[in-house]
């Protein structure tokens, strides 16, 4: 019949027009229904003003269906051409329609211009507002709407409370909430579902459950909102928990509940929940869900697992942008920097979000100067696109850059300023940070957060309680913030007592209580807490295991290291970066091999983070041209793969590798930061090349706008010590712009010994001892220089105050790796089980020694001249020696970090 209708309208003009005014307007209704959207427009173009307005919604709703927005504007020109007096119903169809083609201007000025407007209208652009990322101007709206006498609905709220959600601005939700309650519509179950989400993005967990706990009827958008608020706030547990109670009532999941759980499981990096909750998903039949898959992508990713979450990747049969974005963040996460971009680089089409992943991804890893280059690349970026660069800056110290990256961006939202205080804060800028706070047009929980994070990691622990009793609503977070900062300085009572107040719990509680105790050198009571954990996570382990290498104790570090692979969790970048400096300090060569053999097998070599550590590793344990190796064949290089190398080369004496490889560095475009120089000044020390030294002394500040720090002035010191100008070196520490502490003078002190200065010795001691020193290596150097003078009254006076004030000396400590296992030898110490015939081996030789006309020197013995020569005999050096003659090995690397002179007093 329809066809029949288009043959007569070629005709002509007139005849058709005749001919289409008699159809019934039904036929465009029917046309419609059937999706023959061209069809239906073809007829309206001949049709006269008896259009009524259910005929145009019934093609407007039709566009909606089809997204045809150009097709839709054709609708309202005609609709503007025939003069038709458009209702209430047809300007909402409108709007609805400009909405969901995602026209929101077009949507906005056909509302503008509506001479009436109902809760329909208003609720409409609100929504709109709030999904498009404009909650600031969705809140001002149900105000408005409010002004013009037009009540809300349960629509309304619904629409209304994400904008609370999205500015968590608790004030206007409590409002709301009291609203919500008069009107009667606390009992619907969808505006008490957005309620719960309102609530928890605000932070205000505790009040979410209770609205959860009293809604009358739940659904399953009700319980997702609980578990997404579960497993957002770190507390995945209670989201799992939520999930089985939820399961139990016999409501189904969707596709929403399962992202949310899956994420929870990737929150514990639990390997073993992860593939429980696969299980379960494929049981429910969601395995071909694309946005369940990216969950479970991103899932296996944050369990360790990089290589399943490929894998599903690559059975996708059309992965989304979200899918290759998730790759790309999952990889950069793990540290596999590189393969992170070339998923970035095979993307068939990119949107916003996967440039900023892989901008986060480069920062994450300490590249910022890559990150900036594809940031500047970018076809277009958004405020997230911005926050993402100023925090890449931020967390890489570049504070000035990241400034003025914040003071050009077009648009700020509440994320740019939180970006921009973190960014003070976490680089010692307390002040700055501060005054940003108070400047916040509009703070969320985020925003308290990071100040108190400032306040809190910076030493200002009592303006950081101040804080933490005037955030409106605590979380979780808030109070693990507390709880590190007491760590942090020492207070480990105050931490304690707060970690037992915490109302609730998460993973990061625990993780932070035992780094905390760790750090402080707690390692008992950490490993005691660590074995209560209710969950251990890569974090938790990796928590433990830095504590053990940092206080010493290597070998308990590399058994919990051998423990965490029998428990299944798998070792990211961090566990391999953790337990490789232990195997560095014990010079444990044939060790550090095997972790590096592990490292290949589980595809981090060639991530930034763990290359570095291997650099340092070998340079430490001596083997510089394997480090040298390793560096050479580096994909991407930070500041700290140069800095770990120059360190290695500065080390062993090699300046002038060192310093042609910083010469390397800065011809790269590198930007040396504190600790770069550091190395470079060590170099220019021990080759005793004064005046590169002093060029890049005042490159620091001049050239490089970096304030030096104290180990800066120690390294010149040290280096105008070693070269014999005591009284320049003298001289420069009295023109120093900071007050030297006693490391800077205790350098001068051993300049004082090597040149045997004792007036001037005399001097620094006492500026040493007045700055109430607790460590014994100044005493020990002031007692060699009287030596050397024959002073023994002196000695015993120095070895009076020592005792006077409580300070022992370390004892010395040497050790060697036979057969991958390290044998540590302190002096006094006749533990080894082979120590008896090492030294009746060790007398052996000392015997032929002296008959060999071999005598000892004696000088720098600071016990009675009689019992010089015993010691000698018996400090760690020899013992460890004779230990490798005895084995029959070849010694491959022994190590003498703190022996100063085997001297005892």
């Amino acid at each position: 019949m329809f066809r029949a209708h288009f043959r007569r309208f070629t005709i002509s003009t007139s005849q058709t027009q005749a001919n289409v005014n008699s159809l019934p307007l039904i036929d465009v209704r029917i046309l419609c229904k059937q999706g023959r959207l061209n069809e239906a427009l073809h007829i309206l173009r001949f049709i006269d003003n008896s259009v009524d307005s259910s005929t145009y919604v019934s093609l407007l709703e039709t566009c909606i269906r089809d997204k045809a927005l150009p097709e839709a504007k054709i609708i309202h020109a005609h609709i503007n051409q025939i003069g038709i007096k458009a209702d209430r119903l047809l300007h909402n169809a409108l709007v609805k329609m400009y909405i969901k083609c995602e026209s929101l201007a077009d949507a906005r000025r056909v509302f503008n211009r509506m001479p009436q407007r109902d809760e329909c209208s208003w609720t409409l652009m609100m929504a709109a507002h709030a999904r498009h990322g404009f909650p600031e101007e969705a809140l001002s709206l149900f105000h408005q709407m409010k002004q013009a006498g037009i009540h809300p609905d349960q629509f309304t709220f619904s629409s209304v409370l994400p904008a609370c959600a999205d500015l968590a601005s608790l004030e206007h939700g409590k409002e709301i909430h009291e609203e919500i309650i008069e009107r009667g519509y606390d009992s619907n179950v969808f505006v008490m579902s957005a309620l719960v989400d309102m609530y928890a993005k605000c932070g205000c967990l505790d009040k979410a459950r209770e609205v959860f706990d009293k809604m009358p009827e739940r659904n399953v958008v009700s319980w997702t909102a609980m578990i997404a608020a579960y497993s957002r706030h770190g507390l995945p547990e209670k989201a799992l928990a939520l999930f089985r109670q939820m399961r139990e009532t016999g409501v189904q999941a969707n596709r929403l509940t399962f992202a949310n759980v899956v994420q929870a499981c990737a929150s514990l990096a639990s390997l073993e929940k992860a593939i429980e909750i696969h299980e379960e998903i494929i049981r429910d039949g969601f395995q071909s869900d694309v946005v369940v898959i990216s969950s479970l992508v991103d899932m296996y990713a944050k369990c360790g697992s990089i290589e399943t979450a490929r894998t599903m990747f690559e059975k996708m049969s059309k992965p989304d942008v979200v899918s290759w974005t998730v790759m790309i963040a999952g990889y950069a996460q793990a540290g596999h920097v590189s393969e992170a971009l070339k998923f970035f680089e095979k993307m068939p089409q990119r949107d916003i979000f996967s440039w900023t992943a892989m901008i986060s991804g480069y920062a994450q890893n300490g590249l910022v100067d890559e990150a900036l280059k594809l940031f500047n690349e970018m076809p277009e970026r958004n405020v997230v696109s911005w926050n993402a660069m100023i925090a890449g800056f931020a967390q890489n110290g570049r504070i000035g850059e990241a400034l003025k990256l914040f003071k050009e961006m077009p648009q700020l939202n509440v994320a740019s300023w939180n970006a921009m205080i973190a960014g003070f804060a976490q680089n010692g800028f307390v002040t700055e940070a501060t005054n940003l706070f108070m400047e916040m047009p509009q703070r969320n929980s985020v925003s308290w957060n990071a100040m108190l994070a400032g306040f809190a990691q910076n030493g200002y622990l009592d303006e950081a309680l101040g804080l933490f009793k005037q955030i409106p609503y605590t979380t979780t977070l808030s109070w693990n913030i507390m709880i590190a900062g007491y760590m942090q300085n020492g207070l480990v009572d105050k931490a304690q007592k707060l970690f037992q107040k915490t109302p609730q719990r998460d993973v990061f509680s625990w993780t932070s209580m035992v780094s905390g105790l760790a750090q402080n050198g707690l390692t008992d009571e950490a490993l005691k807490l660590f074995k209560e954990m209710p969950h251990r996570t890569v974090v938790a382990w990796n928590a433990m295991i830095a504590g053990f290498a940092q206080n010493g104790h290597g070998e308990e570090a590399l058994k919990l290291f051998q423990q965490m692979q029998l428990t299944g969790v798998r070792s990211d970048s961090k566990t391999f970066s953790s337990i490789l400096p232990t195997f560095a300090n014990l010079a444990a060569l044939e060790l550090g091999r095997e972790i590096h053999g592990k490292i290949i097998r589980s595809g981090f070599q060639s991530e930034v983070v763990v290359v570095n550590a291997l650099i340092d590793m070998y340079a430490k344990c001596g083997s510089t041209m394997k480090a040298r190796q390793l560096f050479d064949k580096m994909y991407q290089r930070n500041v700290v793969s140069w800095t770990a190398m120059i360190a290695g080369y500065a080390m062993h004496g090699l300046a002038e590798e060192a310093l042609k490889l910083f010469e390397k560095m800065k011809q790269s475009g590198m930007n040396p930061n504190s600790v770069t120089f550091v190395c470079v000044l060590s170099a220019c020390s021990h080759a005793g090349l004064v005046d590169e030294g002093y060029y890049h002394f005042k490159s620091i500040s001049e050239n490089y706008h970096i304030t030096p720090i104290m180990e800066h002035y120690c390294c010149m010191v040290d280096l105008l010590g070693r070269a014999g100008h005591l009284h320049e070196a003298q001289e420069f520490i009295n023109n120093m712009p900071i007050t030297p502490d006693a490391a800077v003078w205790s350098c001068l002190l051993n300049a004082c010994r090597m040149h045997n200065n004792l007036q001037l010795g005399e001097y620094t001691a006492e500026r040493i001892f007045q700055l109430g020193c607790k460590d014994a290596a100044p005493y020990v150097l002031l007692s060699n220089i009287f030596a050397t003078a024959g002073r023994w009254d002196d000695i015993k006076k120095v070895r009076k105050l020592m005792k006077d004030r409580g300070i022992k000396k370390t004892p010395g400590c040497s050790w060697i790796e036979i057969n991958k296992h390290v044998h540590a030898f302190l002096v006094g110490d006749r533990s080894h089980p082979q120590m008896q015939k090492i030294y009746l081996e060790l007398e052996r030789l000392s015997r032929e020694m002296k008959e060999a006309g071999y005598v000892p020197n004696t000088r720098f013995v600071m016990n009675d001249v009689e019992e010089g020569d015993n010691i000698l005999c018996h400090n760690t050096e020899k013992p460890t020696n004779t230990f490798e003659l005895i084995e029959n090995v070849t010694l491959q690397s022994i190590s003498f970090p703190q022996l100063l002179h085997e001297n005892l007093l």
